[in-house]
């Protein structure tokens, strides 16, 4: 018996597919070697009985990643959200590909909070940055090959054949056979056998041989996804389907400003003539997540909803009540003209000296509003105190922080906080935040019962943490054949990652002079040959303080591409230069770039051939642009390049014709998914370029709900191709590369179908009204 936690599936209340782990339905089994687990499972009574130990032992867990039953049944655990990018499923095909299980014997179950599910590469359980599959693939490989090479062995011994033999075994369907002697055993028969007894140490999983590419008979198959039959027959649960014996209630009443208040009173004696009500719970969240809640709590959410519109209670508004989006603007300009504003994420050369001497010096400022994640499902949560543990059950993308979120609203260590993972409905980096979980355990903790906290959507909207509003300023400069030759680039933003206040997130400045957020400015250092290149990261502090930021789909790239990009195509104007070809010259791989600049340009020619860009002359009033991107970091880049074709009205209304894509992946697991992640990152993009803003004002988010904050809608979308190029390089990821393109080969399209230059997202028909008219 294996010394580790281990999960068992109780076969009798369900079979179906993709079920979240569920405590009344799971049981834990630990170990003798098991002691001072870090989240102290061991403590939770009840949960360990003569016969969950005796089901459990029948079953054979090669990995914590997934354990083959006494009937074939083969359990993947995922230890990444899924939030309808199917990384649950790719996990287990990766798995499967090395295992030789049949996939209709898979399941799937989402982890729990417990840090042995932590990212190998990460160390921690955090689902984003389009890392899961690049930074999992060989971990979840080797688990899948340990199992194999358990179970043949074991097979071998059954079958009567010489350990040696075992080379000569097939492994298929869940089946292993020898072709010589025609004798064959399934997973089933081997399992219930009991003679699987090989283990493996690091050092023995490192040295596996795992398939070449030439082998794959699963990966680059488009097999169904593991969790469609339970989300549409209802039985997967959502963050929000969850129900608890003895549940009540919670609707969260917040602030006006997005962050800094505190509650002065609170009247609930109207709340009290609601029928269910039961307490008013003003929060003391020490964990700085929230400022200014409060809590009613009632025995139905209507009666929680009626009990909250009749709470009065006074504010102060803080130090932000005054500031909007303009003040946030007038503080990044003034942060960028100082000139010992941040640090510095790129400096190479000398690019004072570079541009004094070239023959064409631009500059250029580019803008982007701030943008809200707002997910089709809102936040929730449902917390319960147990004896000294609290559970928590939620969809998170970060469970390491924000169980450590729920522990501090709790006021206890993060090892009597066991997390239950749900399915997502949308995440998109806004549920890497653990905000929800504050009001659920301190509200339960103050009425002594299960709540479930449920965000309207204007909780949702106001409270969000959004994509932080940016400016950029950039100076490049061209020689006298045309070449550029020296960029300066400052970024100002919000820092996200800093406001988490987990050090190993941030990166050592260049120059050694401090630590900064590079998820506001990855993409900045381009893979384009540059001689003198600098890139300033600067924190402004006010949008810290007033709209706390997060990470939403795409990151940094989502900006900083935006400004090279654009830049860029004005840099080749300059020089009388076709903007691609302008590109495809400064790919040319110099420097350490480990072959990343051919790949982009590879890339990029795949986008043009497919567009047909430069090979047929278009109708008055449209144009093609190019943009190609390194997303979402330089290390673990997908590289990716858009044509966009557009048509632009002398009004400046802008119609976006056709978006043309195209993607270097390395080895694509699941080809629909990919194509399917792939075309969805390019309309958020859109939406993002075209469509949606937020603003602040007095200190609060103004816009609500849908009717004012206006994603992209169906009858705006255009028509999408995709190009994956898939050479067998190591996977890459898809979820985010494709929204950082969109918006500077837009701009760039409607520059050439119109003459006017548009630096500021979302793009309007004013601003390119304006422009034409420049």
């Amino acid at each position: 018996m294996n010394s580790h936690v281990k999960i068992t599936q109780d076969k009798s209340q369900d079979k179906s597919i993709g079920e979240p782990l569920d405590l009344s339905r799971r049981s834990f089994l630990v170990g003798s070697a098991a002691a001072g687990l870090v989240l102290g499972y061991s403590a939770v009574p009840g949960l360990l009985g003569a016969d969950q130990a005796s089901a459990a032992a029948a079953n054979f867990d090669p990995s914590v990643w997934y354990s083959i039953a006494p009937d074939g049944i083969v359990t993947v655990t995922s230890g990444k959200a899924d939030m309808g990018q199917h990384i649950a499923s790719t996990m287990a095909q990766i798995i499967c590909e090395e295992l030789g299980a049949n996939w209709k014997d898979v399941r799937l179950q989402l982890a729990s909070n417990d840090p042995k599910y932590n990212d190998p590469v990460l160390g921690a359980q955090v689902t984003g940055g389009s890392w899961s599959t690049m930074m999992n693939f060989d971990a979840m490989s080797r688990a899948g090959a340990a199992g194999r090479i358990a179970l043949t062995e074991a097979a071998a011994a059954i079958m009567g054949l010489p350990p040696y033999y075992k080379d000569e075994l097939v492994v298929r369907e869940s089946t292993i056979s020898h072709p010589k002697s025609k004798k064959q055993v399934s997973f089933a028969d081997v399992v219930k056998s009991g003679k699987v007894t090989k283990t493996f140490t690091a050092d023995d999983l490192k040295a596996i041989k795992l398939k070449t590419p030439d082998q794959y008979t699963m990966i680059g198959v488009s097999v169904p996804q593991l969790d469609i039959p339970s989300k549409t027959n209802g039985s997967a649960k959502y963050g929000i389907d969850v129900m608890l014996p003895g549940m009540v209630y919670g609707k969260v009443v917040t602030p006006p400003v997005r962050y800094g208040a505190t509650v002065k009173t609170v009247d609930d004696s109207d709340a009290k003539k609601v029928p269910g009500f039961i307490k008013a719970v003003m929060l003391e969240d020490k964990t700085a997540t929230t400022t200014g809640w409060v809590v009613a709590v009632a025995n139905t959410f209507a009666g929680a909803t009626k009990a909250a519109e009749a709470l009065k209670i006074s504010y102060d508004n803080g130090p932000n009540a005054k500031l909007s989006s303009d003040s946030l603007l007038a503080e990044a300009k003034r942060l960028q003209g100082l000139d010992d504003s941040g640090l510095f994420f790129v400096k190479d050369g000398d690019t004072a000296a570079a541009l004094g001497t070239a023959a064409k010096v631009l500059e250029a400022e580019y803008t982007t509003s701030i943008n809200i994640h707002a997910p089709m499902e809102p936040m929730t949560a449902v917390a319960e105190q147990k004896g000294d543990i609290w559970h928590v059950y939620t969809g998170n993308q970060f469970a390491t922080r924000s169980g450590a979120i729920a522990a501090g609203a709790a006021g206890v260590d993060p090892k009597f906080v066991v997390m239950h993972q749900q399915w997502l409905g949308g995440g998109f980096g806004r549920r890497l935040e653990g905000d929800m979980l504050v009001p659920a355990v301190q509200a339960s903790k103050a009425v002594g019962k299960p709540v479930k906290i449920i965000y309207t959507r204007e909780n949702d909207m106001t409270m969000d943490f959004t994509r932080p509003l940016t400016f950029q300023k950039i100076k490049a400069g061209l020689d006298g054949d045309g070449r550029l030759v020296a960029m300066n680039h400052d970024v100002v933003a919000a820092w996200p990652t800093k406001r988490w206040g987990i050090p190993a997130f941030l990166s050592p400045s260049v120059d050694k002079k401090g630590a900064l957020d590079a998820f506001t400015v990855n993409g900045s250092d381009f893979f384009y040959t540059v001689p003198n290149h600098n890139v300033r990261a600067i924190l402004n502090e006010m949008a810290q303080t007033a709209t706390p930021s997060g990470q939403l789909r795409s990151v940094a790239p989502g900006w900083t591409f935006w400004a090279v990009e654009s830049m860029v195509d004005e840099l080749a104007h300059a020089a009388g230069k076709d903007p691609a070809q302008f590109r495809i010259d400064m790919l040319d791989g110099k420097g350490a770039n480990n072959g990343g600049a051919q790949r982009l340009r590879n890339t990029l020619l795949a986008a043009m051939g497919l567009a047909g860009y430069g090979t047929k002359q278009l109708p008055k009033g449209e144009g093609m642009g190019v943009a190609c991107v390194s997303s979402q970091e330089r290390a673990t880049a997908s590289w990716t390049a858009c044509v966009a074709h557009v048509a632009v009205a002398p009004s400046g209304e802008v119609k976006v014709k056709k978006l043309t894509l195209a993607t270097d992946i390395g080895t694509q697991v699941h080809p629909d998914n990919i194509r399917a992640q792939v075309e969805g990152a390019a309309l958020w993009g859109l939406s993002l370029a075209m469509y949606e803003k937020a603003t602040l004002k007095d200190g609060g988010i103004e816009q609500t709900n849908f009717d004012s904050y206006k994603p992209l809608r169906m009858s705006q979308t255009p028509d999408v191709a995709v190009a994956v190029i898939a050479n067998g390089e190591p996977a890459r990821g898809v979820g985010e590369p494709a929204v950082t393109v969109i918006a500077p080969a837009l701009a760039n399209a409607i520059y050439n179908a119109s003459g006017a230059r548009v630096r500021s997202l979302p793009i309007t028909a004013e601003a390119v009204k304006a422009g034409m008219k420049a």
